[in-house]
């Protein structure tokens, strides 16, 4: 039996790895259970970590500290690929507006962090508010910032002693974020006596003005058009819209940029909500057309982009209509519905809408892929490029005035920042940066259990003794304040401005980054508007929150 005490109390790698396999299996298992409808998830590796490493099993420290960080770099980048094509968009129309109260609510947690420092005198240290702060608002790329900002303050002598153990903050303060964030709902229910019926018909009732492109059918009734060419009426309208067919009173087309309109003509056209009405009041009227009736060979069918050399490729550069007479009308990317317009870069794994004969779309088909193998292919070039270039990115000195250091965006701030870039303009690189749903999400739970598993072994130790302590409790008060305060102030400026309570209590929920909120938003809405709320938010605050670590550790540690 030495053998077998000597891999759980040894330092080897054999005895690294069973740690590891035995926090992450057992904590993800734990996690999935259930109490009131909410669940850990993933988080409960923290927490196994902090049993492990309280019974005294540790791993040597050049391999933990290799562990965590390259976990963390793995989260941060998957993140990044995953929120990059809709980071930009989110900042669009109602999108601003939340995303304004989600810098709000990063700022006022921001600010209850410094005044708790000068409510107890410094008898909390900034490095362990921080880490609070990030354990309140359930965030762990931002604890994993913190961290890294430390170590440089530490490798360039800044910093006086060891380098501060924050994962204890954040550990201590995890639960009641997650808690603490659910009451203020709670609350923000309370105060302005919701109701959940009657929010969720005003939701419905609600239509608000999307980009979202619509297909409707229009017969031209205006005589200044007869004559004219698709291409001159679109300059004269001055709106985007996209015509797939045409019945000229004979037969079905599809049009092409120089085809002459005339009188009683019905166009099939994808237009934006937005442009809609302008586009029927200047061409005709809107009608009820049952283009199926009337089609022989004309067909619709939607066709998967798989080909890498098509990526990153414009729809107007492929010009299937003159080579093929077929129009792509749609194109479907991260569950976005966008309109094909010529200048629309297309990425592997968007799905388009082709319209024309099946002949040549089976001819285009072959073109564009639709192989649905191919998506399954890893695309492991874009990732390792992204990480290598990341961390280069992180490592770039930037000075500020007043600061001790210059600030690096470091092992998390850097491969985000380029993750986000990658999965918006990869396609112009001629990089392929799609990755299948389940891919993406091995890589980012693969990524936070290795990073959360070392937090807590590394942690364990004192664990215990700082809860039961003065200092414990203070920690736990602090990180109450810090979910709750700004949460219910966001709350109720966002009522006042008639936001609806499932997208208020998702743009919150996705402010402080918590998965637990979300499911508890979603389980007593009867809709996506907590999800949606969610999504919008997420990439800013996340980047924010990041960032914005880090900064505080360099200004006032």
């Amino acid at each position: 039996m030495s053998w077998f005490i000597e891999l759980l109390t040894g330092n080897s790698i054999a005895h690294a790895v069973l740690i590891y396999a035995f926090v992450i299996a057992t904590g993800v298992m734990l996690g999935k259970i259930k109490i009131a409808g909410i669940s850990l998830g993933v988080t409960f590796v923290l927490f196994m970590g902090i049993l492990v490493g309280h019974f005294g099993f540790t791993v040597d420290h050049t391999v933990m500290h290799f562990i965590k960080e390259f976990g963390l770099i793995l989260f941060i980048f998957s993140i990044g690929l995953q929120v990059g094509p809709s980071f930009f968009t989110s900042f669009k129309k109602g999108g601003m507006q939340l995303n304004g109260l989600a810098c709000l609510l990063v700022l006022l947690g921001i600010g209850v962090t410094l005044s708790l420092f000068y409510i107890f005198k410094g008898e909390i240290s900034i490095p362990m508010l921080v880490g609070i702060m990030q354990g309140a608002v359930t965030n762990t790329p931002g604890l994993g910032a913190a961290q890294e900002a430390l170590r440089q303050l530490s490798e360039a002598g800044e910093l006086v002693g060891p380098i501060p153990s924050i994962g204890l903050g954040y550990a201590v303060a995890y639960p009641m974020g997650v808690i603490g964030i659910l009451l203020s709902f709670i609350i923000i229910r309370g105060i302005f006596r919701i109701k959940l019926d009657k929010e969720e018909e005003k939701l419905t009732a609600q239509k608000e003005t999307t980009e979202t492109p619509n297909w409707i059918s229009i017969k031209i009734t205006n005589e200044s058009l007869v004559d004219c060419t698709l291409s001159q009426c679109q300059s004269m309208i001055r709106r985007q819209f996209i015509a797939s067919r045409l019945f000229t009173g004979q037969e079905v087309i599809v049009p092409s940029e120089e085809t002459r309109l005339r009188l009683g003509d019905i166009l099939s056209v994808i237009v934006n909500d937005a442009d809609e009405k302008s586009v029927v009041a200047f061409m005709g009227k809107k009608v009820d057309y049952v283009w199926e009736d009337s089609e022989n060979t004309m067909i619709s069918r939607r066709i998967v982009v798989t080909q890498g050399n098509i990526n990153g490729r414009t729809i107007g550069s492929l010009a299937f209509r003159s080579l093929y007479g077929v129009n792509i009308t749609r194109v479907h990317r991260s569950g976005i519905d966008l309109l094909a317009r010529p200048e629309l870069y297309l990425q592997v794994g968007d799905r388009v809408t082709v319209v024309g004969a099946l002949e040549s779309i089976k001819k285009v088909e072959k073109i564009l892929g639709n192989t649905l193998k191919r998506l399954n292919e890893p695309h492991l070039i874009t990732i390792f490029l992204g990480i290598f270039v990341g961390i280069l990115v992180g490592s770039i000195p930037i000075h500020f005035p007043n600061m001790p250091m210059p600030a690096k965006l470091g092992l998390a701030g850097g491969p985000l920042i380029v993750a986000i870039l990658l999965g918006r303009f990869g396609y112009r690189l001629k990089l392929i940066t799609y990755t299948t749903q389940s891919a993406n999400l091995m890589l980012r739970e693969m990524g936070i259990s290795l990073f959360l598993a070392s937090v807590g072994i590394s942690a364990g130790a004192e664990f215990v003794d700082t809860v039961v302590s003065p200092d414990g409790l203070r920690w736990i008060l602090s990180g109450v304040l810090i979910t709750m305060l700004p949460a219910i102030t966001v709350g109720i400026i966002g009522r006042l401005l008639k936001i609806n309570y499932f997208t208020l209590i998702g743009m919150i929920s996705g402010s402080c980054t918590n998965p637990p909120a979300l499911a508890y938003s979603s389980s007593i809405a009867n809709n996506d508007a907590p999800a949606v709320a969610y999504s919008t938010v997420y990439p800013l605050t996340m980047f924010l929150r990041i960032t914005c670590a880090q900064f505080i550790i360099l200004l006032f540690a």
